[in-house]
C-alpha cells in the first residue's frame, strides 16, 4: 500500500512542471479550470524560492505549501469523508486533531515529491463551459511521461461561503486517492478495536 500510494503522489507532482499562463486570483475562484493553472503557477513559486536551499529549509517551505494548499484544497471536508462510517462516532476534538495531522501528513508527502520533480508534462483534457448554478465540476488532465499517459482528475466544488472552488479528492489513473485514504483509516479501526485516538496517533500518509 505504502509504495502504491508514494507512486501516485509523485506522479501527481508533474503538476508542477506544466508550463501555464498567469491568470488572476478573481478568475481562479470562477473557473475552476482556472484554480488548477493558478496553484501550478504558485506552486512553481514556492519550488524555486526554496528548492536551492532544500532540505536545511524544509520546514519554511512546508509552510509555504501549508499556507498556498489551505486557499485551493478542502481538507477538512476531505479528512472528514476519510473517516468513512466513522465519522458521526468522531469527536470534535478527535475531527480537528485529524484534519491538521492528515493535511500536514499530505503537505509533507506533497512537498518532498515536489522538490524531485521529472519533465512529466501535463495536458488539460476537458475544459468547458459551466453551467448556471454548477457547484460541483472534474477538471481532467493527463499526465505524459516517456511515453505514457496517465489521467489525472481533479473533483472541485465551489464553496458557498467564499465563492471560491477548492478541490475534494483527485483520481490518479483510475485510483481514487480519497478512497485509498479511507481505507486506510477504516483498517486501522477496525484493528485498534474503535479506538480513534489510536488512529489519529498512529495516522501517516506515507505508510
Amino acid at each position: 500500500m505504502g509504495r502504491v500510494k508514494a507512486s501516485l503522489l509523485v506522479a501527481l507532482m508533474g503538476l508542477i512542471v506544466s508550463l501555464v499562463p498567469m491568470v488572476s486570483a478573481d478568475n481562479a475562484k470562477e473557473d475552476p479550470y482556472v484554480q488548477i493553472e493558478q496553484v501550478t503557477v504558485d506552486l512553481l513559486a514556492v519550488i524555486s524560492q526554496f528548492s536551492e536551499g532544500y532540505p536545511d529549509n524544509e520546514q519554511a517551505y512546508f509552510e509555504a505549501l501549508n499556507q498556498l494548499l489551505q486557499q485551493h484544497v478542502d481538507f477538512k471536508y476531505i479528512a472528514k469523508q476519510v473517516t468513512g462510517p466513522y465519522k458521526k462516532s468522531v469527536t470534535t476534538q478527535q475531527r480537528a486533531l485529524f484534519e491538521t495531522k492528515f493535511r500536514d501528513g499530505l503537505i509533507e508527502t506533497y512537498g518532498r515529491g515536489l522538490i524531485g520533480y521529472g519533465n512529466e508534462q501535463i495536458v488539460l483534457v476537458n475544459r468547458a463551459e459551466l453551467k448556471a448554478g454548477q457547484r460541483k465540476v472534474s477538471v481532467k488532465q493527463e499526465i505524459r511521461s516517456d511515453g505514457s499517459i496517465y489521467p489525472m482528475e481533479y473533483s472541485m466544488a465551489l464553496s458557498k461561503k467564499t465563492g471560491k472552488w477548492k478541490a475534494i479528492n483527485v483520481t490518479i489513473n483510475g485510483i481514487n486517492m480519497r478512497n485509498i485514504f479511507r481505507s486506510q483509516f477504516v483498517n486501522a479501526a477496525q484493528k485498534s478495536g474503535g479506538d480513534i485516538d489510536s488512529v489519529i496517533a498512529g495516522w501517516s500518509t506515507d505508510s
